[in-house]
Order: structure tokens, then sequence, then C-alpha cells
């Protein structure tokens, strides 16, 4: 487990801890002025599109611009955001800051399309995409506006970030800085619905019952969660039922994107032609791509985006940053803690502070790069930043942990063979959090997993008890060798740091929370069972027959201290945040009461071809 300490000589830790007040620029409306354009497509549809001017017209600013699905509410010239651009730091600075309602979205002309597909081949006015809007954008922009200095900059988080993607294909000459933030990358493989074809039920139903409607008949309307008739989403969806009972019942029917997800259950063209991994070439602006290590919507858009860059543009500036965050937490308030797990800094403010506002100050106000690492990168567990000349760390040693006889795991393989199993019903699925939720929450991501390891339908794996750290940094790659007696099932995998007994309670401490032998979710994820062939043509298992289920989960930098466990847990339901596999070889879209079935799993182990997680290993 020893690999050279070269990695800790390049590392260089920056201090996280920001012991200053918070910066609090003046009130916007101080500081800018308002302005409100329709700007037109090449195709002859406008899009509305919100000018922040600075008042002091004696300088000249970078353009700085955020394209969104979501709203650029407030709309009137006299009516204004209570904050502009990516941090306080950026709206103190002066840009011209730019919002623009996406395509067929609020007060935009034209057709909205879901995660619109790029067009690589263009041959007249009328073959748009949103690469081709954001060029058009930036170019009136350009011509139009007073007192810009000729560079522009995009940036973006969630759906927006997708976007901010979109407008580095064919980019426009003047735009030099693009961050894509918790970008949608693939919506059916790792973000938001599906991951590796699952799909997350209570996610999927909140956001589409908010979002998935016709804005331009109102653009002022505010965005409303479901009517949920109970807080407690496992009972509420449980007693449901089916997915079909699920629409009809909670969206009453009027989401058009239900429909498109509900009738594309495989990996087919609808999908690829969303995949924006193989159109990643010849960027020309610097990137910077940021995500959080606890993002529950788009770690995997985030993590994507950025190897792909990298492996396709070799002579593009081009960054990673990976905090401790939740989806888009690096945007707002401080950073110290997610759900139970503190971080001791303000990892929040340090970024916005030290990272994204250098990244676009020099680049647009001097064109020239800021000396910021390739990766900056948190370590969880250890608690420090650590900036880096790659992602993943080219140190890092691959090693393999197996799943051993006993509840037991080893870095060798067991000497002998065998199973464990359990029986998995779905009218009783494991549940997804540990307390009472209704849609899929931030916190899930490192949750506590002490109730689900009491369950009989939950493996648990563990490792002795640490005697030295051990630090874990890149991708998750999982074998498991499994059997089911259905014709269908889901496995889900998930790293857990279980705490010492003696581990101490926060202070202070008002959830009156024990930290005290704490199973912290470090990555989980689910796979469904059909698809370990291929994602286009799933294939019934053939009941009582081991098959082999591989799959890679998202990137991990993590440090379990010594005195810490190392645990792995195998379940085939994680409920609602997963919708439940009938375990019976359907279009679950289309499943029937009928078809929800037990089926008992087993995972075998062996000391040829068994089951266990091949993960990446530093040491100091």
């Amino acid at each position: 487990m020893r690999v050279p300490i070269l990695f800790f000589a390049l590392s260089v830790l920056a201090l996280a801890q920001d012991n200053d007040p918070p910066l609090k620029p003046k009130p916007a409306k101080e500081q800018y002025t308002k302005y409100e354009y329709m700007i037109p497509m090449r195709d002859g549809v406008k899009l509305y599109t919100a000018v922040y001017q600075p008042k002091d017209m004696s300088k000249k600013y970078p353009i700085l611009m955020t394209r969104t699905p979501y709203s650029c509410q407030p709309y009137g010239a006299d009516q204004f955001r209570a904050t502009l651009g990516p941090s306080e730091y950026t709206q103190k600075a002066g840009f011209l800051f730019v919002y623009q309602d996406v395509r067929g979205r609020y007060k935009s002309e034209g057709k909205f399309e879901q995660v619109r597909p790029y067009k690589p081949t263009k041959s007249g006015p009328m073959d748009f995409d949103e690469a081709t809007d954001t060029f058009d954008s930036i170019d009136w922009l350009l011509k139009k506006l007073p007192n810009h200095n000729g560079r522009a900059g995009l940036w973006g988080i969630s759906y927006p970030g997708f976007y901010s993607t979109m407008g580095m294909l064919d980019a426009h000459p003047a735009l030099k800085a693009v961050s894509p933030q918790a970008p949608v990358g693939d919506w059916f493989i790792g973000d938001d619905w599906r991951h590796n074809g699952a799909f997350f039920l209570a996610h999927a139903a909140r956001w589409m019952y908010s979002n998935d409607k016709d804005t331009q008949a109102n653009p002022t309307e505010v965005r409303k969660n479901p009517e949920y008739t109970s807080p407690d989403g496992y009972s509420l969806f449980l007693k449901m039922g089916t997915l079909e009972e699920i629409n009809e019942q909670l969206l009453k029917n009027r989401v058009p994107y239900w429909r498109d997800l509900m009738d594309h259950s495989n990996y087919d063209s609808f999908w690829k032609d969303r995949d924006v991994r193989p159109h990643l070439r010849n960027i020309k602006p610097a990137i910077m791509t940021v995500g959080g290590w606890f993002d529950a919507e788009d770690l995997f858009g985030a993590l994507e985006t950025y190897k792909k860059t990298e492996a396709n543009n070799p002579g593009t500036y081009n960054i990673l940053v990976m905090g401790p965050w939740s989806h888009g937490q690096w945007a707002n308030g401080d950073g110290n803690h997610l759900g139970d797990v503190p971080f001791h800094q303000n990892t929040s403010r340090w970024y916005r502070e030290h990272v994204e506002f250098p990244f676009f100050e020099k680049l647009l106000r001097d064109d020239k790069p800021a000396a910021l690492a390739e990766a900056i990168v948190y370590e969880t567990g250890a608690n420090q930043w650590h900036h880096l000349p790659a992602w993943p760390p080219k140190e890092a040693v691959e090693r393999t942990i197996h799943l051993q006889p006993d509840a037991r795991l080893g870095w060798n393989p067991p000497s002998r063979g065998g199973f464990a199993e359990y029986v998995s019903d779905p009218a009783k699925p494991v549940p997804s959090v540990p307390y009472t939720a209704n849609t899929m929450t931030v916190e899930y991501m490192l949750d506590d997993q002490r109730q689900a390891a009491t369950r009989p339908d939950v493996l648990v794996f563990e490792l002795p008890e640490l005697e030295e750290d051990l630090t874990l940094a890149g991708p998750l790659d999982v074998s498991l060798q499994v059997s089911t007696t259905g014709t269908d099932s889901d496995f889900v995998v998930k790293l857990i740091d279980v705490y010492p007994n003696d581990f101490p309670d926060p202070v202070p401490n008002p959830k009156r929370v024990r930290m005290g032998g704490y199973q912290q979710l470090v990555r989980g994820e689910p796979f469904r069972g059909k698809f370990r062939k291929s994602f286009e043509k799933p294939e019934p298992f053939t009941p009582g027959q081991m098959d082999k289920i591989s799959f890679r989960m998202p990137d991990v930098f993590h440090t379990f201290r010594r005195g810490h466990k190392v645990m792995i847990q195998v379940q085939s339901s994680w409920f609602p945040l997963v919708d439940r596999n009938p375990q019976k070889f359907v279009d679950i879209a289309k499943a029937k009461p009928a078809d929800f079935q037990k089926a008992t799993q087993r995972v075998y182990f062996g000391p040829v071809g068994g089951s266990g997680v091949t993960v990446r290993v530093l040491t100091r």
C-alpha cells in the first residue's frame, strides 16, 4: 500500500480558514444600471437578456454572462437581483453582468428543448443550438454595449452549467474564460435522473413538477414543488406503487419530460444525442470546471467534463476544482459543513475569493491566466486543500479491496470461495436516508448508514481498524459476481467511513447526533442489472446463474483516518432515491403491481473472479 511521497511534495496545501468577516459589496442598485434587451439569433428568434452595467463609465469592463432556463427574474429595468455574478468578489470588482433566458423559456422567444443536442454540422441559419445562441448573443453584446474591453466570460451552475459547456463549443473569439459548474453531462449514465440506468425517482418527481412546464405564458410564476400528501417520501411513493401511478397521482400526467424519460428507458439515440462528452474538442477558451464531492445531482458531469476536455484538448488551459460541497454549495455561505459532517474551514468563501475570482479577473481583465494549479481538490476526512499538477494524481496506485467470507474485507483475494446472500423484497425496500424526507436530500451523499447496516437485506463487509491513514484519490471500479432468483435486479454498492466509537460529538450539538460509530457514506451508486452487458440492449438474468456486474463510481479524494474502518455495503434497493426494481425483466416504466416480486440475491467471493472494489491509494 506504499507509494512514493512525491505526491505530497507536489501538493501545496492552501489555508482555507478565513477569519475575516465576509465581504459585503454595495447593493447592486447603487453600483449598477440595468438594461433589458431582446437579442436576435441567426434564425430570427429573440432572447430576453438583462445587462447590469457599472455606473462608473470611466473604465472598460469585461462581459460576464450566464444563460439559464430558471428565469432572469426580477423583470423590469428598475427591478434588481439581490446579488450579481458568481460571487460577491466579482460584483464588487465590476463587470458587465449579463443574464439570459435560454430559447423557449420565460421571456425569450422560440421553443424550449431539454438539454438541446449540439449540432456538429451546420448548413444555414436554421441549424441552431445552444452553442450558436451563445455565439450570437456575445457577438451582439460586443457590437451594442458601451465600455466593454472586448473580452467575455461564461459561467453557470447545474443546468446553467450545461449551457456554459455548450458555449465552449465553436466559441466566439472574444469568449476567453468559461466555468461550467456542476454541469449536466449525461442524463442516463450518471447525472440527475439516471445512474447506470437506475431511475432517481425522488429527485425527478420534484424537479420535473417544478420546472418542466410552459414558462412563456406566465414568466413571473413562482416554481412550486409537488403537492405531497405526506412528508414521508418512503411511505408516500411506496403507497403510490408503480411509476405510472406516481405520474397519475403526484404529477397529474402534466409533465412532458417525465413521459420522455419513461419512453426512453434504455440508452437510445434520445440520450446519446444529449451526451455532451463526444463534442468536447477544439476548445479555445480557458476552462475551469467546478464540482462538489457530495453533489447529489451532477458530480458525474463535473468530473467527466474536466476529464474529456483534458484528454481531447492538450493545449487548452483546463483546470478542475472539487470541494467538499453539495450541489452549488460553493456559490453561497461559508461551506464549513454538510449535514452532520464538519469541515472546520470556510471552504466556499475561500474558493470564491482565491480561486474563482482570480480565474475570471486575470483572464478577462488582464488577458492572461491566473496562477492556479491544474487540480484544486479538497481531501475529505483529513479536511485540507491540495493544489496538484494532475487529476487523478499520477502517483495513485490501484489496489483492490476484496469481499471476503465472514463479512470481512481484505487487500488480497480470499483463500476460499463462497457467497453471502439476502432476500430483496420490493414491498420493503431499503430506505435511502435515516430520517423523514419526501425529496432527494443534499445530505444523502454523506449520511449515516448505521440504519441500513442493521437490515437483513444489506450485506456489510469491513476492513480491520486502520493502523495508519488510508487515502483514496480517483474513481472506484466495482466488480461483482452475483446471482438472483429473479430475472432483473439492482445492486447498490456503498463505500463507507466508520468512525471510532469514542469519536467526539459536535459542539454545539442541537441535533443531538452521536458521532461515535458513525458510518459516513463516502460514495454510493446503484447499477440496474439488466444493463450489465449493454445500456442499449438490456438482458434478463438467468435465475440462479452467476453473472458479472462491473461499473465505475465517481472519483473520491478521501482519507480514512487511523482508528477508522473501511466498510462496503451491498443491497438491491435504495428507496425512494432510486425507483424499485420489480426484480422481473420488464420495462419498469410500464411495470404493474403483480410484476414486483421477492428475489434471493447472492454476492460471490473467492480466490479467482470474486467481488471487490478497485481503488486508487495514496499514502504519506
